[in-house]
């Protein structure tokens, strides 16, 4: 069998992918790969048959490479094309568990800044905030979704100087809910905050348990750091996810940490890398 893709599709263009993977695509290609096109825009409308309708028949086992999706969307994604003859290589379960903080974050306790969370509706009450966050030490800590934060509104919408403080904490994660509004993955997370040494992150690629890919992060694509990932390998293998990344930084201390771990199909490729130093890791089904 041949190694197998499914990418996003340009929305201006519906037979070409999202210019965005087109290298990506084009690698495939060029070693003799498969690929087909799923509509993103539709799947998130909740149409999953104009989704998948570019997709042959019994295309057999496949990755998907693209933007990210929620956790049921990827459910109805993965059972739609099922139905079709395309089985993901990266089953629903495990998606959840390396896409949502709630999913990885205790298989990597001690790696990762301790961290609690609460799942809230996007108009929801967030709830009571000072028992949520009693388990976390005093002192600064950031707000986020499941997934997502709102780095780029820092003081706003992600970070806490001093975490006892309800009313800014409140502020902070009633800030980060309205501008996250429909796109609020899950609910909220509360981390505590660790300070590192400014170099950057480094983005490692995994593939069934082992390191198929060490690179700058999507952030900071010219930066080029070599983190200390030998300590995370047991708890990449202990999550079980056959394609997953970990976003690492260089503590003040000089411990490197996860900062965040994540599925590998929606996870971003610097342009900086080639694309084939990560696709000729992916295994190919018998």
């Amino acid at each position: 069998m041949t190694l197998t893709v499914l990418f996003c599709v340009d929305p201006l263009h519906p037979r070409r992918v999202d210019p965005h993977f087109a290298r990506e695509a084009a690698a495939v290609r060029d070693h003799y790969g498969e690929m087909a096109l799923i509509d993103h825009d539709a799947l998130r409308r909740g149409d999953v048959d104009a989704a998948i309708r570019a997709v042959p028949e019994d295309l057999g086992p496949a990755w998907y490479r693209g933007w990210m999706m929620t956790s049921p969307e990827y459910a109805v994604l993965a059972a739609a094309l099922k139905q079709r003859g395309t089985i993901l290589l990266t089953h629903p379960e495990d998606y959840q568990r390396a896409h949502e903080l709630p999913g990885w974050h205790d298989t990597f306790a001690g790696l990762t800044p301790h961290s609690v969370w609460r799942p809230v509706d996007p108009r929801g009450d967030p709830g009571d905030l000072a028992e949520l966050v009693r388990p976390l030490s005093p002192g600064p800590a950031v707000v986020k979704d499941y997934v997502k934060s709102r780095k780029h509104e820092w003081e706003q919408a992600c970070f806490v100087p001093d975490v006892r403080n309800l009313t800014q904490l409140r502020s902070v994660v009633a800030k980060m809910i309205a501008l996250q509004d429909d796109f609020l993955a899950g609910g909220i997370v509360v981390r505590e905050y660790e300070r590192f040494d400014g170099a950057g992150e480094a983005r490692v690629w995994w593939v069934d348990g082992e390191p198929a890919l060490v690179g700058p992060h999507p952030d900071n694509p010219e930066v080029e750091t070599e983190p200390e990932y030998e300590a995370v390998a047991p708890a990449v293998r202990s999550l079980g996810c056959r394609f997953i990344t970990t976003d690492m930084a260089r503590r003040e201390d000089g411990q490197w940490r996860v900062v965040e771990v994540g599925d590998g199909q929606v996870s971003d490729l610097p342009a900086t890398v080639d694309p084939m130093d990560l696709y000729a890791h992916l295994p190919i089904p018998d």
